[in-house]
Order: C-alpha cells, then structure tokens, then sequence
C-alpha cells in the first residue's frame, strides 16, 4: 500500500475548511506545539473559568470550535451535515467529565439515549459511545474489579450503574446504532470489561452492535482478546472491538510505580505500534466474528488496514470495519480515506465550554506529548496554504 501515499493529499483533507478556519488551526498547532506554552495556557484558562472571568466566548471561537461539535446535539448540526457531505460519519461524544453523584450519572444516561434516538433520525450517525465512569464511580469500579466485597449501598448503586449500561445497550440494538464503550484507566477496566462482555452476550446475538474498547499501549490486552474471543465462539455471541493506543500513559506508569505493581503500559511506543498491528491483524484475521472500529492517527497503522483489507479480500466498505478519528485531528486521514471510499467516523465532542475545558486540555497535552504527530498537523496545513496561494 505504501506506493498509493494517499494521506498526502491536503487539498482532500483540508477541502471544508475555509482560509480562515485554515489559519486558525494552524495557529492553534503551533501554539500546541510548545509545552511551556501549553502549560501556561491550561493554568491561565482553569482560573479565568473559575474565576468566572469572561473567557468562554475568546474559548469557543478558538480552541472549541477547532476540537468540538457545539454545546449541544442540534448545535452540532451544520458539522455533522457539512462532514457528511464528503462521506465522513459523526460519533457524537458528550465529553463531560468527572461527576460522581448518582443524579449527574443519571443525566448522562439520559443524554445517551437521547443521541441514540438523535442518531436513529440521521444517516450521518451510525454509531454512539459512552465512557464508562459517565455511568458510576470510578472508586466502585475499582472496588468490583479487585473483587472485594461491596457494602449493601454500594451493591445497590453497582446495580444501578449495570442497568445504565443495559438501558443504553438495549436502546442501541433497538435503533440498529453501533454503541462504542470506552476504556479508561486500568484500575478501574476490569470491572467495566465484565459488564461490557455481559452486554455483548446478550445483545451481540445476530451481530456487534456493542462494542468495548482495548487501549493497545497495554500489552495484557492481545490476550484478554483471545479469550474473549473463545468464549464468543463457544457461547454464539459477535464481538464488537474499538482499538486504540491509549490516553492515560504518564498517569498509568506513576501509579504502578508508586504502589510498587509492574506497569501495564508498552515498554515504548514501538512496543505499543507492534501491539496494536498485531491486534489490528488478529481481528481482521477474525472479521466473521469480530466487528472493528480502528481508532488511530497513525498513518502507517492505517495503511497497514489497508493492506490488510486487500489481502483478505474485505470490501473496503464493509460495514465490520470503519476508521475514527477525532474532529479536529487527522482529516488528512479522515476524509482521504473517505474518499477512496472507507468507512469512516470522527468523534465530536459536545457539551458546554466549561464542562467540555478538562477534555480539551487534555486533547492539548496529548497533542503536545506526541510531538510528532503536531508537526506533521503543521506541516500539512503549511503545505494546503501554500498550494491554495498558487
């Protein structure tokens, strides 16, 4: 696939994009490009919010507006329909974080299944997600996968946090939309891992309609597949996978470290590139009973699909495999990929700017941290504006 270099094309990439929106990602890039400057940033921001200073407005017409959808499902409206246009899906991801009251987890139910029936009226919306510890506490999590045992109360409120999940799930398989669940920190996956295979058991009958996730720096998660993946087959359910390389590396290796248990984590990425190819290999090795969403912003993992897609004689349209990215990032992936006729869906965050700040910080360090993938951002938009100057 190597010859066919199609992620170079900037016109491709960068085609809904006016020279205004051009500009601006090309300034926030470079601005991302610098730690200090990213640090200082993130501070300067968390006071201003807190301090109620007016921020918000300088905030939505920069960073958000690059990095999400709207405050609100019809508020991303005129992105999902503009990216649709060039064949490119929506996932719409409600990207608040970090609640912990059994009202606020009920809320972000109900906002679930509100984009599921959102999704079920919109051809652009063919899947949607939610993240585990939208639906309980991350210390329950923790608490269930360690196996100890709860309280009475907190038997009751895991109960409550499975009957979210199967609300959602139900929902899903109802309205035919692909549900991704996402994965966080390992110490609280083991849990979510058991009731996101219960969900599959019983909803994944006839075809993956849920799907977990494997964050791929982990290097137990090639594994854990394989075993799933028997118990699939010996039990007659589909298994519906989302592969990534993962987004809490530093946090992951600090706590292993400070509580003295060998890391979870890839000794280095070239460890978790060999990682995630080989379970991206797997999978497609497995494709009858093993759906696929790939979402990375590698370039050569996604030539590696490519190729893989050939070899096995998979329509490149076939409904078990899509690519995602995230809205912001990597349309040079995204809509030439697209063009050449894939399945593809970027993720767009949503929410109000002050509830949505912790997710794009976020989206900020890593961009900072994978100094690589900055630069060619960089260097694509460099090269669209001066073609679009010629």
């Amino acid at each position: 696939m190597s010859a066919d270099k199609i992620f170079d094309n900037t016109k491709t990439a960068f085609q809904l994009k006016n020279d205004s929106e051009l500009e601006r990602a090309y300034f926030l890039f470079k601005m991302i490009s610098h730690q200090p400057l990213v640090r200082i940033g993130t501070a300067a921001t968390n006071f201003a919010l807190k301090a109620h200073l007016p921020v918000e407005g300088l905030i939505r017409a920069t960073v958000f507006d690059h990095f999400c959808g709207g405050v609100n499902e019809d508020d991303c409206l005129p992105v999902i329909d503009k990216m649709y246009s060039k064949g490119v899906s929506s996932v719409l991801d409600y990207s608040v974080e970090g609640k912990e009251s059994e009202a606020q987890f009920d809320k972000a139910l109900n906002k679930t299944l509100e984009i599921i029936n959102f999704a079920n009226h919109k051809d652009a919306m063919p899947i949607a997600v939610f993240k585990p510890t939208g639906f309980g506490r991350i210390y329950l999590y923790k608490k269930k996968g360690l196996g100890l045992n709860l309280t009475d109360d907190e038997e009751q409120e895991w109960n409550r946090v499975v009957e979210r999940y199967d609300e959602a799930c139900k929902l899903a398989k109802e309205k035919d939309i692909l549900l991704l669940i996402d994965a966080e920190e390992s110490w609280m996956q083991d849990a979510a891992d058991v009731i996101v295979e219960d969900m599959m058991r019983k909803y994944n009958t006839e075809k993956p309609v849920v799907f977990t996730t494997l964050q791929l720096y982990r290097w137990d998660r090639l594994d854990y597949l394989k075993q799933l993946h028997n118990r699939a087959k010996a039990e007659g359910f589909k298994l519906g996978m989302k592969i990534v390389r993962g987004a809490y590396l530093e946090k992951e290796r600090e706590r292993a470290e400070d509580k003295g248990y060998p890391s979870p984590i890839c000794k280095n990425k070239q460890e978790t590139d060999e990682n995630f190819n080989n379970v991206l290999t797997y999978i497609l090795d497995n494709i009858e009973d093993i759906s696929l969403f790939i979402g990375t912003h590698n370039e050569e993992s996604s030539y590696l699909a490519m190729e893989l897609m050939q070899k096995k004689n998979i329509a490149i349209n076939d409904n078990r495999v899509w690519f995602g990215q995230l809205y912001g990032m990597s349309d040079h992936i995204s809509f030439n990929l697209s063009k050449a006729g894939y399945n593809v869906a970027k993720y767009v965050p949503f929410g109000p700017v002050k509830d949505v700040m912790p997710y794009l910080i976020r989206r900020a360090e890593e961009n900072t941290s994978v100094a690589g993938q900055t630069s060619r951002e960089l260097n694509l938009l460099k090269q669209e504006k001066k073609r679009r100057k010629i």
